[in-house]
């Protein structure tokens, strides 16, 4: 069974080397009980090393250890006190998905991966980053997605796996993509919500959902 320190180490690499954050941008956590693990502030993510990730009791707040927790604490605290299903928060800023959402745009459905594996996006409008004003927002509407795109700065996915969050967080730029390419070239064809629906009771997507949140 993979620490959850090094689970954080690796999926922080894997985010900057896939480009959905530049440099100190983006925050990742995982659950340890009544802990959580989080990324320090001010680091950029592929520099963090095993011991440097932030425990922070997640019913009261309190940070152990010398190293700030990052910015966005607040964040993920809420994050884990609305679900207690979830083990894992990751929060980036990848490119597509910010550039669709900041036109005031929702990103659709246009390949099977998409609408069968995320069920449902929450989108909020733009609110000033690291602040209780915005862990709020974020409250409000978790307990309901796994996905929140916020509008001129960011993604935030949860997950029963690092994997999964991570997961999410490539199909959510990925359709983001596929659709402001398709709106430059001509116009896009959706998936209808009866397609849809039909994905998401194929039983190999109900496969790969549990192998998802399984993952450690």
């Amino acid at each position: 069974m993979t620490n959850v320190r090094e689970q954080l180490k690796q999926y922080a690499e894997k985010l900057v080397t896939s480009g959905l954050v530049v440099g100190a941008g983006g925050n990742l956590s995982m659950r340890e009980g009544e802990f959580m693990y989080i990324s320090p502030s001010g680091f950029d993510l592929q520099e963090i090393e095993t011991e440097q990730w932030v425990k922070v009791h997640i019913a009261t707040g309190e940070v152990y250890g010398d190293l700030k927790p990052s910015s966005e604490v607040l964040m993920h605290l809420e994050c884990f006190r609305k679900r207690a299903d979830i083990d894992s928060v990751l929060h980036a800023h990848p490119s597509y998905s910010v550039a669709v959402s900041s036109a005031g745009l929702e990103i659709p459905a246009m390949f099977p991966d998409f609408p069968a594996m995320i069920r449902n996006v929450a989108y909020l409008d733009y609110l000033i980053p690291t602040t209780n004003v915005l862990a709020d927002a974020v409250a409000e509407v978790i307990e309901a997605t796994d996905v929140v795109v916020m509008r001129n700065h960011g993604v935030l996915t949860v997950g029963k796996s690092m994997k999964e969050a991570y997961f999410f967080m490539q199909l959510v730029e990925e359709a983001a993509k596929v659709y402001a390419i398709s709106k430059s070239v001509g116009t896009p064809r959706l998936l209808t919500e009866d397609e849809t629906r039909d994905l998401r009771n194929l039983s190999s997507e109900k496969y790969r959902a549990k192998l998802l949140k399984d993952s450690i």
